[in-house]
Order: structure tokens, then C-alpha cells, then sequence
């Protein structure tokens, strides 16, 4: 691929996943202020509940089709058939596995059958990625980057017009299994239009165990990657109900809105990260080093900001019934600034033949994660989900930079520097923004409150014109 055409798909995806980002919080917004706590804590489950089973259906493979389509563009079409029959045949076991599940878990006739509808968007959505990787094998990222986008303004235009007309938990989650379908029929439609390749069901074991060895490791990572990111939800459904997974969805939609722009960092990265391991260990020390001071740089004043206005944001966005998501929203931003810097370091264990271990920490992690819920659930309900997120994300990101110091020799004592003065100067902004929020409207806060950090930052020495203009040189680079 070339460097433009890199460069064409980077900015496509990037700015198609920051679209759907705001897209889906609007949405969000909208619906959490018109179904209510409860009800907005039976659909999130639903949808985290199914999350957890989607890596089990791809299990890696479209990762292999990736690859394998970009080496061997004439095979291209058997192994997606192959993949496609496989995952026919695994659709009919995975999800009555799910039907199952969630009928011996004992919910509610209304939980259960938003769970029926969310499977089939979980499936529908996995076909679409297996489609989708044939096309990236062909370097190409638009018609992806339409479908994401594509996908979530069928959510976004059906979803309003079904909470104005006031439909029920069943249809609006099956607006869902509507983007779902529009965006597998678009990704189907450019396959066969732009590529020549259909869509079509085959079942050649030899194929297909050939294609599941390969991607052993990728659905190791992606089942551990799951567990970690979805059973939350499901913990605090099942052992504090549905309001509270009502008030924790709010705070972690809230707190989770911004990640994507260190995801999209972290990935546009990774290339360079490759390329430097092997022909550079000092430019590999420096840009790892560079990513790491430009990132707890952006993320300690939006933990801080966030966390000083955070009865505003709850209150003003989502109404006063959501106030009790203040407190886990704090403490989930808190865990931020781990987020923000386990981006860089998992893409630097991936690029730098580290991928094993990545894998290791990623299930030392989920495990972490999934007894500090069961332990911290019953102690302090939606809190103790939040509580067990900063620590499970404080674990990966010690495992992660463990492992870094093998791989490179980065400037530790700069980072360290760096850090403290960044955090002297985000609590002064902490203080004022906290002082003034009761006079002043926080959205008027927001960019005093930058000013104030990047004032204080200036003076300081963290940054300068000519520090942003040489990183951003690099980066663009």
C-alpha cells in the first residue's frame, strides 16, 4: 500500500470512528432521558450480555482474512465462503447457547427477549466484520468507514423517531438489528461491486482448520478482550439489578465517550512502532517515549475536568433521576489516564513480537476484573464496578509497562517529571473549575478550564510551539 493511500484510510477510519462516537452519545443521551433507569439498564445488558459471545463466533478469523487476502488476493473469496459457512454453523450453536443462558439466569420475559433481538444483531454484525476484512485486505477502509457511520445514523434517525412515537424496549433495540442489516448489505453490495467477490457458503474443513489454527492467538486475546470490556454489566445485573446498571451505563457512556481519539492514536502508531524495532531501537525509544508524554498530557485534564463537573454534566445532560451516576463517572474517569496509556503500550507489545504476552495480560486482566466485581458488587454496587475498572485498568497498564522496558529503553525519568508537573497543574485547574461551577455554567467551564491547564502547562516548560511542531511532524510522518 502506499504511503498516500495509508495516509487516506487512516484519516477515513479515524474520522468515520470520531462520527460514530458522537453519534451513538447523542443517541445515547436521547434515549437514557426517555426510557428511564431501569429500562436503560435492561437494554445495556442486553447488548453487553451478547458482546460477550461475539468473539466466540469470529474467533480470530477476521484477522486471518485480513492478512490472507492482502497476500493472496485469488483466495480471497473460497476462505471468506468458508468462514461464512462456519460461522452459519457456529450461529445455530452460539446462539442457543445464549437463549440458554439467559433463561437459566432466570430474568424477566421483557431482559429476555431483548436479549433474542441483541443476538441477532451480534450476529449480523460479525458476518459484516468478516466482510469487512476481505475489503481492508484489499487496502481499502472507505466503504468500512461509510458502513460505520452508515450504521449509526440508522440508529440515530429510526431510534428518534421510535422514542418520539414512544415505541417500546423490543422495537427500539430492533433499530438496532436494522443498522445492523443496512450495514451488512452495504459492505456485501461494494464486496461483490468493487472487488467481483460474492458472498457465498462453503464447508471445506481443511480450509477451515487451516484458517482456525492461524487465528488461535487473535481469539485468545479477542475472548479475553470481551470478558474484560463486557462482564461489568453483566455482574451488575445479576447481582445489583436493573436500575443500577442503569446508573452505571450512563457513567461509563459518559466516561468512555473520548477514548477513541487515544485508539486512533495508538493505531496510526503501530506502523511506526513496527518499523523502528527493526530498523531504529532509538527512534522506537523516542516515539514511545514522545506518545507516552503527549497522552498523560491530554488525559489528566479531562479526568480532572470531567471529575470537577461531574454533577453538572450528569445532571445537565442526562437529568436529575441519573445524579447517582456522579460517583462512578468520577471514579471511572480516574481510571482515564490508565486507558489513555495502555493504548500505546499494547500497540508497542503487538508491533514489537510481544503479542503473546499481550495476550497473557489481557486474561491475567479479565480474570482480575471479574473477581474484583464479584467481590466489590455486593460491597457497593454500580461504585464497585466502577472501583474494579480503575484497578483491573491499573493492572494492565503495570503489566504492559513491565514488559516495555524489554523492548526499549525509554526516558523514565522525563515521564515521571512530566507527569507530576502535569498533575500539579491539572489540580490547580481542579480547583478553580470546582470553585466556579455553581456560578458559572460548565460548558462555559470547559474551555476556561483548558485555558487555565495549558497556561500553567506553558509556564511550567511542559510544552512549546516548537515541542507540538516537531511531534506533529513525526506523527504526520
Amino acid at each position: 500500500m502506499s504511503s498516500r493511500n495509508l495516509a487516506k484510510n487512516t484519516a477515513f477510519y479515524s474520522i468515520a470512528l470520531a462520527a460514530q462516537k458522537v453519534l451513538s452519545f447523542i443517541y445515547f443521551i436521547f434515549l437514557a432521558r426517555a426510557i428511564g433507569v431501569e429500562s436503560q439498564g435492561q437494554f445495556s445488558f442486553a447488548l453487553s450480555f451478547t458482546a460477550i459471545f461475539a468473539m466466540f463466533l469470529d474467533l480470530g478469523l477476521t484477522q486471518i482474512l485480513i492478512r490472507e487476502s492482502a497476500k493472496n488476493k485469488d483466495c480471497a473469496e473460497s476462505q471468506l465462503a468458508n468462514v461464512i459457512g462456519f460461522k452459519l454453523l457456529c450461529s445455530l450453536v452460539i446462539y442457543g447457547f445464549i437463549v440458554f443462558l439467559v433463561n437459566l439466569m432466570g430474568y424477566p420475559e421483557l431482559t429476555k427477549q431483548l436479549v433474542y433481538i441483541s443476538g441477532f444483531v451480534m450476529l449480523l454484525d460479525s458476518f459484516s466484520l468478516s466482510v469487512y476484512g476481505i475489503i481492508r485486505g484489499h487496502h481499502n477502509l472507505l466503504f468500512e468507514s461509510i458502513g460505520t457511520v452508515l450504521n449509526q445514523l440508522v440508529v440515530l434517525v429510526v431510534g428518534l423517531i421510535g422514542l418520539w412515537l414512544g415505541w417500546g424496549l423490543r422495537m427500539l433495540m430492533a433499530v438496532y438489528l436494522l443498522a445492523s442489516l443496512v450495514n451488512f448489505l452495504w459492505a456485501a453490495y461494494n464486496l461483490r461491486a468493487s472487488f467481483g467477490i460474492k458472498i457465498i457458503s462453503r464447508l471445506d474443513w481443511r480450509v477451515i482448520r487451516q484458517l482456525l489454527i492461524l487465528s488461535i492467538p487473535f481469539a485468545v486475546a479477542g475472548i479475553f478482550n470481551r470478558i474484560f470490556s463486557s462482564i461489568d454489566v453483566v455482574l451488575l445485573s445479576k447481582l445489583a439489578g436493573d436500575w443500577a446498571v442503569g446508573i452505571y451505563s450512563v457513567a461509563f457512556k459518559a466516561a468512555f465517550a473520548l477514548q477513541f481519539l487515544a485508539l486512533a492514536f495508538s493505531a496510526s502508531l503501530y506502523p511506526a512502532f513496527s518499523n523502528y524495532f527493526t530498523h531504529s531501537k532509538e527512534s522506537l525509544s523516542k516515539l514511545f517515549t514522545k506518545s507516552m508524554y503527549w497522552l498523560i498530557f491530554a488525559s489528566l485534564p479531562l479526568a480532572g475536568g470531567v471529575i470537577a463537573i461531574a454533577d453538572k454534566v450528569i445532571g445537565g445532560i442526562f437529568g436529575e433521576k441519573y445524579l447517582p451516576s456522579v460517583e462512578p463517572l468520577q471514579i471511572l474517569m480516574a481510571s482515564m489516564v490508565f486507558v489513555f496509556l495502555c493504548f500505546p503500550i499494547g500497540a508497542l507489545l503487538n508491533a514489537c513480537n510481544r503479542q503473546t504476552r499481550n495476550t497473557v495480560n489481557l486474561g491475567i486482566v479479565a480474570v482480575f476484573s471479574f473477581i474484583t466485581n464479584l467481590i466489590l458488587i455486593p460491597l457497593w454496587g454500580y461504585n464497585g464496578s466502577a472501583l474494579a475498572n480503575l484497578m483491573s485498568y491499573g493492572l494492565l497498564f503495570v503489566l504492559g509497562i513491565s514488559v516495555v522496558g524489554q523492548i526499549t529503553s525509554y526516558d523514565k525519568k522525563f515521564l515521571s517529571v512530566s507527569f507530576l508537573k502535569a498533575l500539579l497543574a491539572c489540580c490547580i485547574m481542579y480547583l478553580v473549575v470546582a470553585f466556579f461551577k455553581e456560578s458559572i455554567h460548565f460548558v462555559i467551564l470547559i474551555p476556561i478550564g483548558a485555558l487555565i491547564y495549558l497556561s500553567l502547562s506553558y509556564l511550567m516548560g511542559l510544552f512549546s510551539i516548537r515541542s507540538i511542531k516537531d511531534f506533529s511532524k513525526e506523527f504526520i510522518r
